[in-house]
């Protein structure tokens, strides 16, 4: 087979563009994605959460004017004028505090999790738009190569129709054939660079900045671990399932914090009265000051209507989580045996055009050019042998860009990069 790589520059950009591997193309993405710094800013901001929540209440200080005369608002006119300073502090029930941090703890954690699921989903995004460049880069050069077989084609046409052992219509049927070639060029230039613009916004780069692909090794496709093996790395790894199981903790932590609100909060405070003036004639004396201590008790008066509901929502949030993580889990299954499904595909196909039908097809072309020249084969099957081929090198590259857009759909199911034998 007479398939080669090309250079990408030669469809965007000049000979001088740095080149972008697709592990480059990642790391830039991780680096300068503006989603990606949102989420790791939440995720941060939770981490702050679980210490605020486990902290007592803000205490109260109070200061009053209490019991003030009307008449003349004199500190010494009334035995109970006085200025009072106080503190209080309110106390959550025991294990109260405890169970709101470690819920905020759990959130914190799971919004972790989250940044580190769309790390794997963008890692996917970029590889998958990577190989799509790269399929269309050597559409491009293979249509450029078609191109370049058809004016051969039309020269010997003429040639032929110049000496009288051919016909005008081969002319006219390779300038159409030619034509239609020139217009799926110009479709596939656009759709290259739709895709450029796409992996470009995904690396946070200007939309028009070139990207030129790096070559790439096609000599042959990795063997990858069996089905049962990435389910079992995806039980470990895979970020999603790690959040639903943290989301879940949460809920219980939630629930059992719920079942505490049944049991009262309590508030304690102090008070000192300043006051002034005398005591009368036979006590003798200045008036004394006064201290006081309050303790309160919250009651949880109405747990039949607020409690209990909240223990049931709490509940059902449980069971929730729980099943959430559970068609997680059947989801990340059924991705991970699809791209298996897909890249064994492609991978099959793409051994069966490489060895078997493009050798063959470009025989044949080589067969009907030359009977063509001692007219032996009308120059349609020719034009037709040639376009097959075609048609078969686009497939070609086609199953070998989703072949490699299939395992990147297996290494973010599974959620780490070694899936491979």
């Amino acid at each position: 087979m007479t398939i080669l790589p090309i250079n990408a520059n030669a469809s965007e950009g000049g000979a001088t563009d740095p080149v972008l591997t697709a592990r480059a193309a990642v790391l830039l993405a991780l680096e300068d994605n503006p989603g990606l710094a949102a989420m790791q800013h939440r995720y941060e901001a939770l981490r702050e959460v679980p210490r605020q929540v486990g902290s007592l209440p803000d205490p109260m200080l109070n200061i009053n004017a209490m019991n003030f005369p009307t008449d003349s608002f004199d500190r010494d006119q009334e035995g109970m004028t006085q200025l009072q300073f106080g503190f209080s502090q309110e106390f959550p029930f025991p294990g109260k505090l405890d169970l709101k941090e470690e819920a905020a703890t759990f959130d914190a954690i799971a919004a972790g999790y989250s940044v580190d699921e769309m790390r794997v989903r963008l890692a996917n995004s970029v590889k998958t738009t990577w190989w799509q460049i790269h399929y269309l880069d050597r559409a491009l050069e293979t249509l450029e190569k078609n191109k370049e077989l058809l004016r051969q084609f039309i020269a010997v046409a003429e040639t032929k129709y110049e000496t009288g052992r051919g016909l005008q219509q081969d002319i006219l049927l390779a300038q159409l054939e030619l034509s239609k070639l020139i217009e799926q060029g110009i479709s596939l230039v656009a759709l290259r660079k739709h895709q450029s613009i796409q992996l470009n916004t995904l690396m946070d780069r200007p939309a028009s900045s070139p990207a030129a692909l790096a070559d790439v090794d096609i000599s042959s496709m990795p063997g990858i671990l069996s089905e049962t093996e990435l389910f079992a790395i995806a039980n470990e790894s895979r970020p999603t399932l790690k959040e639903k199981e943290t989301q879940m903790q949460a809920a219980l932590a939630r629930l059992e914090l719920a079942k505490k609100d049944r049991f009262p909060d309590f508030k304690l405070g102090v008070m000192y009265g300043e006051r002034d003036g005398d005591n009368p004639p036979f006590m003798g004396g200045s008036r004394a000051d006064l201290f006081s201590v309050m303790f309160g008790v919250k009651i949880p008066l109405y747990a039949g209507r607020k409690q209990s509901g909240a223990i049931s929502q709490k509940t059902a949030e449980v069971a929730k989580n729980r099943y959430a993580l559970i068609d997680e889990k059947s989801a990340v299954r059924s991705a991970i045996a699809t791209a298996i499904t897909d890249y064994q595909k492609s991978r099959e196909q793409n051994e069966l055009f490489s060895t078997g039908i493009i050798p063959q097809a470009e025989q044949t072309v080589q067969s009907m050019l030359a009977a063509y020249q001692v007219s032996e084969v009308d120059f349609l099957n020719l034009v037709r042998s040639q376009m097959t081929l075609f048609n078969y090198e686009l497939l070609y590259w086609k199953s070998f860009s989703e072949a490699n857009q299939a395992l990147s759909r297996l290494e973010a199911a599974v959620g780490r990069v070694s899936i491979y034998e």
